[in-house]
Protein backbone atom coordinates (compact mmCIF):
# COMPACT_ATOMS: atom_id res chain seq x y z
CA UNK A 1 0.00 0.00 0.00
CA UNK A 2 1.95 3.07 -1.07
CA UNK A 3 2.67 5.57 2.07
CA UNK A 4 0.57 8.93 2.49
CA UNK A 5 2.47 12.00 0.92
CA UNK A 6 0.24 14.08 2.71
CA UNK A 7 -1.58 13.93 5.67
CA UNK A 8 -3.93 16.79 7.30
CA UNK A 9 -5.23 16.27 10.75
CA UNK A 10 -7.65 18.38 12.15
CA UNK A 11 -6.61 21.70 10.80
CA UNK A 12 -8.35 25.31 10.64
CA UNK A 13 -7.14 28.37 9.20
CA UNK A 14 -8.65 31.77 10.76
CA UNK A 15 -8.62 34.66 8.52
CA UNK A 16 -5.74 37.57 8.96
CA UNK A 17 -8.32 39.95 10.09
CA UNK A 18 -11.50 39.19 12.54
CA UNK A 19 -13.07 35.70 13.71
CA UNK A 20 -13.76 34.13 10.75
CA UNK A 21 -13.10 30.10 9.87
CA UNK A 22 -11.68 30.20 6.66
CA UNK A 23 -11.31 26.24 7.01
CA UNK A 24 -12.16 24.26 9.87
CA UNK A 25 -11.61 20.70 11.09
CA UNK A 26 -9.97 19.63 7.83
CA UNK A 27 -8.55 15.89 7.75
CA UNK A 28 -7.64 13.69 5.04
CA UNK A 29 -4.45 11.95 3.56
CA UNK A 30 -3.12 12.27 -0.26
CA UNK A 31 -0.82 9.47 -1.64
CA UNK A 32 2.29 9.91 -4.16
CA UNK A 33 0.55 10.25 -7.45
CA UNK A 34 -2.66 11.03 -6.82
CA UNK A 35 -4.66 13.58 -9.11
CA UNK A 36 -7.09 15.16 -6.82
CA UNK A 37 -9.70 17.48 -7.73
CA UNK A 38 -10.79 19.98 -5.04
CA UNK A 39 -14.43 21.48 -6.02
CA UNK A 40 -16.70 24.18 -4.00
CA UNK A 41 -18.80 26.64 -4.06
CA UNK A 42 -16.93 30.37 -4.06
CA UNK A 43 -15.82 31.24 -0.97
CA UNK A 44 -15.73 27.51 0.12
CA UNK A 45 -12.03 27.79 1.40
CA UNK A 46 -10.53 25.56 -1.88
CA UNK A 47 -7.31 28.69 -2.50
CA UNK A 48 -6.98 28.80 1.15
CA UNK A 49 -5.97 24.56 1.29
CA UNK A 50 -3.92 24.94 -1.51
CA UNK A 51 -1.55 28.02 0.25
CA UNK A 52 -2.03 26.13 3.39
CA UNK A 53 0.19 23.58 1.61
CA UNK A 54 3.11 24.85 0.36
CA UNK A 55 3.19 27.66 3.42
CA UNK A 56 1.66 30.93 2.25
CA UNK A 57 -0.41 30.65 5.06
CA UNK A 58 -0.40 28.95 8.20
CA UNK A 59 -2.97 27.07 9.94
CA UNK A 60 -4.59 27.61 13.47
CA UNK A 61 -4.90 24.34 14.29
CA UNK A 62 -4.36 20.96 13.49
CA UNK A 63 -1.04 19.86 11.64
CA UNK A 64 0.09 19.31 8.16
CA UNK A 65 2.75 16.28 7.47
CA UNK A 66 4.49 16.04 4.24
CA UNK A 67 6.43 12.46 3.85
CA UNK A 68 5.84 12.24 7.61
CA UNK A 69 7.32 15.18 8.54
CA UNK A 70 5.45 18.54 9.79
CA UNK A 71 5.47 21.27 7.31
CA UNK A 72 6.59 23.82 9.45
CA UNK A 73 9.82 21.93 10.29
CA UNK A 74 11.16 22.24 6.73
CA UNK A 75 12.67 24.94 5.62
CA UNK A 76 9.95 27.36 3.61
CA UNK A 77 12.38 27.31 0.32
CA UNK A 78 13.56 23.62 0.61
CA UNK A 79 9.19 23.04 0.88
CA UNK A 80 8.69 25.11 -2.23
CA UNK A 81 11.18 23.47 -4.16
CA UNK A 82 8.87 20.20 -3.32
CA UNK A 83 5.43 21.72 -3.32
CA UNK A 84 5.10 24.05 -6.39
CA UNK A 85 2.01 26.45 -6.31
CA UNK A 86 0.48 28.22 -9.52
CA UNK A 87 -1.90 29.97 -8.49
CA UNK A 88 -4.52 32.05 -10.78
CA UNK A 89 -2.86 34.90 -11.54
CA UNK A 90 1.18 34.30 -12.32
CA UNK A 91 3.15 37.14 -12.75
CA UNK A 92 6.75 36.90 -14.78
CA UNK A 93 8.22 40.11 -12.81
CA UNK A 94 9.53 41.69 -15.20
CA UNK A 95 11.06 38.79 -17.29
CA UNK A 96 10.53 37.22 -20.66
CA UNK A 97 8.98 33.93 -21.01
CA UNK A 98 12.75 32.65 -21.44
CA UNK A 99 14.34 33.85 -18.13
CA UNK A 100 10.67 33.42 -16.24
CA UNK A 101 11.51 29.58 -17.00
CA UNK A 102 14.67 28.82 -16.56
CA UNK A 103 15.22 31.16 -13.45
CA UNK A 104 14.50 28.35 -10.85
CA UNK A 105 16.46 25.89 -12.74
CA UNK A 106 19.12 28.53 -12.74
CA UNK A 107 18.96 28.58 -8.84
CA UNK A 108 19.38 25.40 -8.43
CA UNK A 109 22.90 24.93 -10.83
CA UNK A 110 21.78 23.56 -13.54
CA UNK A 111 23.81 24.08 -17.18
CA UNK A 112 22.17 26.22 -20.04
CA UNK A 113 22.42 23.56 -22.15
CA UNK A 114 20.07 21.29 -19.55
CA UNK A 115 17.75 24.13 -19.40
CA UNK A 116 16.92 24.64 -22.68
CA UNK A 117 16.62 21.15 -23.92
CA UNK A 118 14.15 20.63 -20.77
CA UNK A 119 12.39 24.10 -21.62
CA UNK A 120 11.60 22.94 -24.89
CA UNK A 121 10.55 19.44 -24.05
CA UNK A 122 7.91 20.96 -21.64
CA UNK A 123 7.09 23.48 -24.89
CA UNK A 124 6.68 21.09 -26.82
CA UNK A 125 4.51 18.92 -24.65
CA UNK A 126 2.22 22.01 -23.62
CA UNK A 127 2.12 23.31 -27.58
CA UNK A 128 3.58 26.67 -26.08
CA UNK A 129 4.86 27.89 -29.78
CA UNK A 130 8.67 29.15 -28.87
CA UNK A 131 7.64 32.92 -30.35
CA UNK A 132 6.72 33.61 -26.78
CA UNK A 133 9.77 32.95 -25.58
CA UNK A 134 10.94 37.10 -25.31
CA UNK A 135 7.56 38.25 -25.00
CA UNK A 136 7.05 40.06 -21.94
CA UNK A 137 4.25 39.57 -19.30
CA UNK A 138 2.33 42.62 -20.92
CA UNK A 139 2.68 40.86 -24.34
CA UNK A 140 0.81 38.12 -23.14
CA UNK A 141 -2.89 37.52 -22.72
CA UNK A 142 -4.11 35.95 -19.04
CA UNK A 143 -4.62 32.44 -20.64
CA UNK A 144 -0.53 32.98 -21.97
CA UNK A 145 0.64 33.68 -18.33
CA UNK A 146 -1.26 30.95 -17.15
CA UNK A 147 0.49 28.30 -19.51
CA UNK A 148 4.07 29.77 -18.57
CA UNK A 149 3.11 29.47 -15.05
CA UNK A 150 2.25 25.94 -15.63
CA UNK A 151 5.24 25.38 -17.53
CA UNK A 152 7.73 26.55 -15.35
CA UNK A 153 6.21 23.99 -12.20
CA UNK A 154 6.57 21.23 -14.55
CA UNK A 155 9.72 22.10 -15.81
CA UNK A 156 11.04 22.16 -12.03
CA UNK A 157 9.61 18.68 -11.25
CA UNK A 158 8.50 18.82 -7.91
CA UNK A 159 6.79 16.32 -5.99
CA UNK A 160 3.46 17.59 -5.49
CA UNK A 161 2.05 20.78 -8.05
CA UNK A 162 -1.07 22.82 -6.69
CA UNK A 163 -2.99 24.00 -9.34
CA UNK A 164 -5.47 27.28 -8.80
CA UNK A 165 -8.11 26.88 -11.50
CA UNK A 166 -5.50 26.50 -14.23
CA UNK A 167 -8.13 26.29 -16.67
CA UNK A 168 -9.70 29.21 -16.02
CA UNK A 169 -8.60 31.74 -18.55
CA UNK A 170 -7.89 28.77 -21.42
CA UNK A 171 -10.40 27.56 -24.26
CA UNK A 172 -12.00 24.24 -24.26
CA UNK A 173 -9.39 23.17 -26.92
CA UNK A 174 -6.14 23.98 -24.78
CA UNK A 175 -8.08 23.37 -21.43
CA UNK A 176 -8.34 19.40 -22.73
CA UNK A 177 -4.69 19.12 -24.11
CA UNK A 178 -3.19 20.85 -20.70
CA UNK A 179 -5.66 18.15 -18.57
CA UNK A 180 -4.05 15.10 -20.90
CA UNK A 181 -0.48 16.84 -19.78
CA UNK A 182 -0.97 16.48 -16.26
CA UNK A 183 -2.48 13.01 -16.22
CA UNK A 184 0.39 11.79 -18.00
CA UNK A 185 2.87 13.66 -16.20
CA UNK A 186 1.58 12.09 -13.10
CA UNK A 187 1.41 8.79 -14.40
CA UNK A 188 4.89 8.80 -15.71
CA UNK A 189 6.65 10.64 -12.89
CA UNK A 190 4.56 9.87 -10.40
CA UNK A 191 4.11 13.84 -9.65
CA UNK A 192 1.10 14.15 -7.12
CA UNK A 193 -2.15 16.96 -8.32
CA UNK A 194 -4.20 18.61 -6.12
CA UNK A 195 -6.14 21.08 -8.68
CA UNK A 196 -9.03 24.05 -7.65
CA UNK A 197 -11.14 23.56 -10.74
CA UNK A 198 -15.06 24.89 -11.42
CA UNK A 199 -15.50 22.88 -14.47
CA UNK A 200 -16.90 19.69 -13.30
CA UNK A 201 -16.51 17.79 -16.89
CA UNK A 202 -12.07 18.51 -16.55
CA UNK A 203 -12.31 17.42 -12.64
CA UNK A 204 -13.96 13.87 -14.11
CA UNK A 205 -11.79 13.40 -16.36
CA UNK A 206 -8.47 14.79 -14.33
CA UNK A 207 -9.03 13.05 -11.13
CA UNK A 208 -8.43 10.17 -9.28
CA UNK A 209 -9.64 11.67 -5.77
CA UNK A 210 -12.00 14.35 -5.07
CA UNK A 211 -12.50 17.16 -2.15
CA UNK A 212 -15.58 18.39 -1.82
CA UNK A 213 -15.25 21.74 0.57
CA UNK A 214 -18.57 23.51 1.55
CA UNK A 215 -17.71 26.97 4.30
CA UNK A 216 -15.09 25.46 4.79
CA UNK A 217 -15.38 22.12 5.71
CA UNK A 218 -14.52 19.00 3.98
CA UNK A 219 -18.47 17.33 2.90
CA UNK A 220 -16.66 14.61 0.81
CA UNK A 221 -13.42 12.96 1.06
CA UNK A 222 -13.76 9.89 -2.39
CA UNK A 223 -12.30 7.91 -4.64
CA UNK A 224 -13.14 8.55 -8.39
CA UNK A 225 -15.07 5.58 -8.23
CA UNK A 226 -17.22 6.76 -5.43
CA UNK A 227 -18.53 10.08 -6.88
CA UNK A 228 -21.90 10.33 -8.12
CA UNK A 229 -21.46 13.36 -10.37
CA UNK A 230 -24.66 13.89 -11.28
CA UNK A 231 -25.80 14.24 -7.98
CA UNK A 232 -22.43 16.70 -6.88
CA UNK A 233 -23.06 19.50 -9.71
CA UNK A 234 -26.77 19.96 -8.17
CA UNK A 235 -25.44 19.94 -4.75
CA UNK A 236 -22.70 22.95 -6.14
CA UNK A 237 -25.44 24.42 -7.79
CA UNK A 238 -27.41 24.39 -4.96
CA UNK A 239 -24.44 25.84 -2.45
CA UNK A 240 -23.78 28.17 -5.13
CA UNK A 241 -28.06 29.81 -5.24
CA UNK A 242 -27.77 29.44 -1.23
CA UNK A 243 -24.77 31.47 -0.72
CA UNK A 244 -25.94 34.32 -3.16
CA UNK A 245 -29.18 34.30 -1.38
CA UNK A 246 -27.20 34.56 2.36
CA UNK A 247 -25.35 37.36 0.81
CA UNK A 248 -28.35 39.65 -0.95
Amino acid sequence: MTSSQLVLDRVSLHASMGNQMLLEDISCKISQGDRVAIVGASGSGKTSLLRLLNRLSEASQGKILFEDQEIRQIPVISLRQQISLVSQESKLLGMTVRQALSYPLELRGMSKQFIQQRMLTWMEQLHIPQDWLERTEVQLSGGQRQMVAITRALMVQPKIVLLDEPTSALDAGRSQHLIHVLIQTSQTQQMTLLMVNHQLDLAQEFCTHLLHLRQGKLLQDLAADQIHWTDLKQSLIEAEAQDAEEWD
